[in-house]
């Protein structure tokens, strides 16, 4: 009842109900050409937003929005689908709208994909969040959507169809069985572990150094963290692994 009452979900002004955000975008985006680099927008994954929404905070085990899969898998009650579903929609065209604010390329995040198994995310999580990455390489087909799901490395198999231009790849799995999942074919970036900015300058570098290599080498995916910068985290450290990641050559 709840999900039928949402308003018409393509008639939503992203200027009138988020203002800030063309503001926001087109002062970094002359900032980040100023700088030479890329402006990345994001947004949340449909099934995502959909758990955080129906939870209503975060949760360990996100018993209510399961309860509603199984309702939805019988077809007693189908409101996570549709909900899921009307969310797709919305996150597609506010990507469209960041990319019309100034954002050059568009992260995906599914940050509560270790809540589901890989049925679920089949089911629920993936139709949702390739619908909205559809409609976002629809309107705009050169620019470069990444997909990540957090915790979702269980299941990366089922990620080779996304629909993205790339695949992130969270920190709990090795590099060298990701690319080997993923096939040759699909771009990945990740995945070193945030707390090993924690470490010193050569287990950095050693990090960096063996994440390129199970990658494929240099040049063959996009190094970064399987994760955010935790906070705390020293900022020379940050500067130590992109140093070495410009360095290094491979073996």
């Amino acid at each position: 009842e709840d999900v039928a009452k949402m308003a018409d979900i393509e008639d939503i002004d992203f200027d009138k109900t988020l203002p800030f955000i063309r503001e926001i975008l087109g002062t970094l985006s002359k900032e980040a050409e100023d700088a030479n680099t890329s402006l990345i927008g994001f947004v949340g994954a449909p099934f995502t937003l959909a758990a955080y929404t129906i939870e209503g905070k975060s949760s360990k085990d996100c018993l209510t929005s399961k309860k509603m899969m199984m309702a939805d898998e019988t077809g007693d009650n189908k409101a996570m689908s549709q909900f899921c579903d009307k969310l797709a929609v919305m996150i597609g065209n506010y990507g469209c709208h960041q990319i019309e604010c100034g954002a050059q390329v568009i992260q995906v995040f599914e940050s509560w994909a270790h809540q589901l198994s890989p049925k679920g995310f089949e089911q629920f999580a993936k139709p949702a969040a390739q619908k909205a990455i559809k409609i976002m390489k629809d309107k705009y087909p050169d620019v470069p959507v990444i997909y990540f799901a957090n915790g979702g490395s269980s299941y990366l198999e089922c990620q080779r169809d996304m629909g993205s231009d790339m695949i992130a790849v969270d920190w709990s799995v090795d590099m060298a069985e990701a690319r080997k999942i993923l096939g040759p074919d699909v771009a990945i970036s990740g995945n070193l572990d945030p707390t090993v900015l924690f470490g010193t300058k050569e287990q950095i570098e050693e990090a960096v150094r063996d994440c390129i290599d199970k990658a494929g080498g240099p040049g063959k995916h996009l190094l970064n963290l399987g994760h955010g910068v935790m906070q705390g985290t020293p900022e020379e450290a940050v500067g130590w692994l992109v140093d070495e990641c410009k360095r290094y050559k491979g073996k």
